[in-house]
């Protein structure tokens, strides 16, 4: 009997030993990496290799670093929540309004993908520019006397940029979930007596919970850490960490500044993804009452 469980304790660490390996290298390692740059600092073109937290002092205290912090927080937080709320619609329609040819539908979807995510964004910038397509249809129509100034390059931009690009990301997982919702439950509280609201709000929006959960999580993590949309239509006002991550390692020469900025960041937005998930476990456990 002992062989026989050493036998299959062999064989289920060799099945997981690539994936092991493969994610200490590229992921726990890379990230190790970046957590003990943040406690050196730089000293001209040398760096220092004495621990300090002082990056993290001046993370903290620093007025811009701190605007730039909530500033891509609060930009992260509506993108997710305006690409969320637009999505359930799309996936509710297709998992119980569309009877046949689901798959044309998330096909069509995931047509966006086709493209360089570089090319959409300059297509957003053409489309909100000045001179873009949207003003030049509204002064056409006679709408606005001339082109409006605040499409482009302030924060609204960076918003409903991140927002398109991520809709297909947020509509799939919300397609799923609302997949396995077994549609006898629904009929089963219709027989009841429950109206279309009360059946939404007591089976399918708790059923749906996890993929809503799950979209959330895919939009802002990644929204967070975006330096290319802020970069191309956010201008100064749009500007996010993200930025300021990539002009320490960079131009400003100070890696161990730019890690802990790279390192603050990812404990928020850990925080505000752990809270996310609890408050949903809780409304899922008490949304049936």
């Amino acid at each position: 009997m002992r062989i026989g469980l050493n036998r299959e304790g062999v064989q289920g660490l060799t099945l997981i030993s690539p994936t092991l390996i493969y994610s200490i290298l590229l992921l726990a390692a890379p990230l190790l990496m970046v957590v003990t740059l943040s406690f050196w600092t730089q000293d001209y073109l040398e760096i220092d290799r004495t621990p300090t937290i002082e990056n993290y002092r001046v993370a903290f205290s620093d007025p811009l670093y701190r605007l730039l912090m909530i500033r891509s927080l609060a930009i992260s937080l509506v993108v997710t929540a305006v690409t969320v709320l637009l999505a359930f619609p799309v996936a509710y329609y297709i998992s119980f309004h569309v009877q046949s040819k689901k798959a044309l539908w998330l096909f069509l979807i995931t047509i966006p993908f086709w493209t360089s995510y570089l090319l959409r964004v300059f297509l957003w910038k053409v489309i909100l520019g000045y001179n873009g397509v949207l003003n030049t249809a509204l002064t056409g129509l006679g709408i606005t006397e001339e082109p409006l100034s605040f499409l482009l390059y302030n924060a609204n931009a960076v918003v409903i940029t991140l927002a398109h690009a991520w809709a297909p990301f947020a509509i799939l997982p919300i397609f799923v979930a609302l997949e396995k919702i077994d549609r006898n439950l629904l009929e089963a509280a219709e027989d009841l007596g429950d109206g279309p609201f009360r059946r939404f709000r007591r089976i399918t929006l708790p059923l749906a919970m996890p993929g809503l959960v799950a979209a959330t999580l895919i939009v802002l993590i990644p929204t967070m850490g975006d330096f290319i949309t802020p970069r191309l239509v956010g201008g100064t006002n749009g500007l996010m960490i993200a930025n300021m991550i990539q002009i320490q390692f960079g131009k400003a020469n100070n890696a161990p500044l730019g890690a802990a900025l790279a390192v603050s960041s990812m404990f928020i937005i850990g925080a505000v993804s752990l809270a996310i998930v609890l408050a949903s476990r809780r409304f899922s456990g008490g949304a049936g009452r």
